[in-house]
Order: C-alpha cells, then sequence, then structure tokens
C-alpha cells in the first residue's frame, strides 16, 4: 500500500510540473500556479483510468476462470492477480492430494473382500463396491438411488431393515446361487451421519458349510462307534450273565473281536484323515520308488482276498507295474491311498471276480495308478458322493465287508494334495474304474533302472 501511494504521489508531482510547464511556455505572463493544479487533475484523472483498467483486466481475468497465465505483471493490481494466482493453486494441488486419497480410499473398499454398501436415510444405495453388487446381483451404477428393500427381498434382511436394531448381524440366503445348497449372506448395518448407514456383508457360505461338516462328521464318528460298542456291551452283558457252552462262548468271543477290529480300523482311519490334514502339503523334493509300493499293496490285497472271500474262492489279482518310476510326495499317503482303492475294490468284487491295478506313464510326462475291477458297479447318482466321508452306496454291505467310509475321503485328499486328479467311471453291473493322475512335475523315470 506505502508503494501504491507513493507512485500515486509522483505521478502528481509529475502532473503538476508538466502542467507548470506547459502554463509557463503558453501563459509566459500568467502565474505557475493554475498550471500546476490543472496537470494534477489531470495526472489523477490519468491515473485513476489507468488504475481502474488494470483492476478491470484483472477482474475479467479471474472471471475468466482459468488463473494460470498473467493478468498484470507489476504493481498492486500485479501483486493481487499474484497471489490470486498462488492460492487457487495451493487449493487445486489440496484437491488432487485429496482426490487421489479418496481414490486410493475407493479402491481398497472395492478390494475388500467384504461387501461395502452406503444407504442413505431413506434406505437407497449412494454406493457400493463390487464384492456386494456380486454378493447381491446388483449392478454397480444403474442400481444407484434405487431403495435397496427393493433390490434385497429377503425377508429376514427386510424384517432386519425396518426393526432398526443393528447390534447384531443377520445371515440372508441371496438368488446367486454359489453352490447347491445356494449363497449365505452376514450383513450387517452400522448407522452414522444424519440418518446414513453403513452396510457390510461377508459370504459365509463356506463358514456354514464347514460348521455342517463338522455337526455331520461328529454325528457319523457317533454313530459309527456307538454301533460296535453296543455290540460288545451287549455280549459282555450276555457273557456275565448267563452261562454258555463253549461253543456259544467261542462264538460271541469272535463277535466281539470283529466290533473291536472294526472300532480299530475307524480309529486308524480317522487318525490318518486328521494327520494328511494337519501336515504340509509333501514337497517336491521328496522322491518315492513306485515298484516297492506296489509290491507292498499286493500283498496286502492279497491277504484281505482270502480273509474276505477264503482262499479256496480268492480274488483274480492282476499287476502291471512300469519300473523305474519315482513320485514326488509321501509314501506313507501314498500307499494310503492306493492301498484304500485296491481294498474296496477286493471287498466289493465277489469270489472269484478280477481285480486290474496298473501304474504306468503318459505321453505327456504324466503318470497314472488305475485300478479297475468287475464288481457290481456304481450308479451315477452315487459318484459326485463318494468321496465324502462316511458315504456309502449301500450301508449294509460296507459294514459287512469292514468298511468305514472314509477310504475315498483320504484318497481324495492325497490326490488334492500331491496336485493329482482322481477319476471315477463306472456303470451299475459293469464294474468300476478309479484312477489317479499325478502331473508331470511330480513324476520322474530313473534312467539308470
Amino acid at each position: 500500500m506505502f508503494w501504491r501511494l507513493a507512485y500515486f504521489l509522483l505521478f502528481q508531482l509529475s502532473g503538476a510540473l508538466v502542467g507548470a510547464a506547459i502554463a509557463d511556455y503558453v501563459f509566459s505572463a500568467a502565474g505557475l500556479m493554475p498550471g500546476a493544479m490543472a496537470g494534477m487533475l489531470v495526472a489523477s484523472v490519468t491515473w485513476m483510468l489507468a488504475d481502474s483498467l488494470r483492476g478491470e483486466q484483472v477482474l475479467r481475468w479471474l472471471r475468466r476462470g482459468n488463473v494460470h497465465g498473467n493478468a498484470v505483471r507489476f504493481g498492486y493490481w500485479g501483486e493481487v492477480a499474484a497471489r490470486a494466482r498462488r492460492l487457487v493453486r495451493t487449493q487445486e494441488e489440496q484437491t488432487e492430494s485429496s482426490e487421489a486419497r479418496l481414490e486410493a480410499f475407493l479402491a481398497a473398499i472395492q478390494a475388500s473382500p467384504s461387501g461395502v454398501m452406503l444407504i442413505d436415510r431413506r434406505n437407497r444405495i449412494e454406493w457400493c463396491n463390487v464384492t456386494a453388487a456380486d454378493q447381491f446381483g446388483l449392478d454397480a451404477q444403474r442400481d444407484l438411488q434405487q431403495a435397496v428393500a427393493n433390490l434385497i427381498r429377503a425377508p429376514a434382511f427386510i424384517a432386519y431393515l425396518t426393526a432398526e436394531d443393528y447390534s447384531h448381524d443377520v445371515i440372508i440366503h441371496t438368488p446367486i446361487q454359489l453352490t447347491a445348497r445356494g449363497r449365505k449372506i452376514s450383513v450387517q448395518i452400522h448407522p452414522y451421519g444424519e440418518g446414513s448407514k453403513l452396510m457390510l456383508s461377508r459370504d459365509v457360505t463356506a463358514i456354514e458349510q464347514a460348521e455342517a461338516m463338522r455337526r455331520d462328521f461328529v454325528a457319523n464318528v457317533s454313530h459309527e462307534i456307538r454301533t460296535p460298542l453296543t455290540v460288545l456291551a451287549g455280549f459282555i452283558e450276555t457273557q456275565q450273565t448267563l452261562t454258555l457252552g463253549e461253543a456259544d462262548r467261542r462264538r460271541y468271543l469272535e463277535l466281539m473281536a470283529q466290533q473291536s477290529q472294526r472300532m480299530q480300523t475307524l480309529v486308524a482311519d480317522l487318525l490318518t484323515l486328521s494327520q494328511i490334514e494337519g501336515s504340509p502339503v509333501p514337497g517336491p523334493e521328496d522322491w518315492v520308488a513306485i515298484t516297492p509300493l506296489m509290491r507292498q499293496t499286493e500283498e496286502e490285497a492279497r491277504a484281505l482276498s482270502n480273509v474276505v472271500v477264503g482262499a479256496a474262492a480268492s480274488h483274480l489279482l492282476e499287476y502291471r507295474v512300469e519300473p523305474a518310476i519315482e513320485i514326488a510326495g509321501a509314501a506313507s499317503e501314498l500307499h494310503s491311498a492306493f492301498s484304500n482303492l485296491v481294498g474296496n475294490a477286493v471287498r466289493y468284487v465277489s469270489p472269484g471276480g478280477r481285480v486290474d491295478v496298473s501304474f504306468s506313464s503318459l505321453p505327456d510326462g504324466r503318470a497314472v495308478f488305475v485300478v479297475k475291477d468287475t464288481g457290481p458297479g456304481i450308479a451315477p447318482e452315487h459318484i459326485s458322493r463318494l468321496t465324502e466321508r462316511f458315504y456309502r452306496v449301500d450301508r449294509s454291505r460296507s459294514r459287512e465287508t469292514g468298511g468305514t467310509g472314509l477310504g475315498l475321503a483320504i484318497v481324495k485328499h492325497v490326490a488334492q494334495r500331491h496336485g493329482a486328479e482322481l477319476g471315477i467311471v463306472s456303470a451299475l453291473g459293469q464294474g468300476a474304474t478309479f484312477s489317479i493322475i499325478f502331473p508331470a512335475h511330480r513324476v520322474r523315470v530313473r534312467s539308470h533302472a
């Protein structure tokens, strides 16, 4: 402001001097004062006009909104323009920084595995991330400003939204099918601001299925153990209360031994399954020779065949093993899978039936273990469920043959842990073929064999 006043006074002085000089030159007889005053007046008007024009130039510059150029370079108005430009630039930088943070925040919410939805005071959707849109079958753009109750029609959710008690979550079924049992979503609303709501959703389908599997597993184990325990308790009570002959006593002891063996087999399978699920995945550095493993499996299968049908009518077992093949994995797990498949075939094939077992390499570097039998076969509706724990096609026959219902579940887990594929092909009356195909990176053939 000081320099502005100094410029004005200097302009006035210059005008007075110029006016006095002109008056003296034109009217030599007149006094100097009137000329000086006239010069000062002209100088004042000129300065005001020039200052007004500079101010108007700055004002037009501001009105255009493009403040990155130079409206006026010097003087009072030049400083005003420079300060306005710096202020706008600072605000733009702050806005860009805020927008960048907002974009990063929205990107983080979009990447969240949980659904996020913003709902206004009238229960209309203001925004949702892609997870929420996928969970509820919405269009993240088209469905904005739509009433959430019109799009999520689950009765449990409508009741939850209407009751306005958001201290807990609610589990709802959505129309988006993930599995045969449907899809379950956990929803909880958190009020904020003036009537607005933040709705968080989580897909709990897998959790619910795991809980259902746990309940089924406990129920099945309890049932499987209770049955032989009941038989054992009955025989023990009989021997305690009745006087039995030697033949009856021997028969009861044999039946008790069978039930005891059945429980031992069940516990062994449960421990095997638990051990497989709780141990690290077999690494690619431990190589297992297949030939001795298959020899051990064959010996066990022939012994089982003699037990099941007797030595006179034992099964026809045919083993074909390509020599020198090795598999990267766990020997105990591979043995468990192979023996379970061969054991199942021996148990279900009638006396004198045929069981073909082979292990060979494939042209693409993979290897395949195959068990083919001439048994009764399996109906198509059962094949997809064979690897479920305790699932049996014929429960009475499984118990007669000593099966626990866990063999194929063990085989499936072993195959998955070795990156292999379990294949099942069967039809009623045409036998069954079970195969485990190992990936090429877990197969090698010893060149010196």
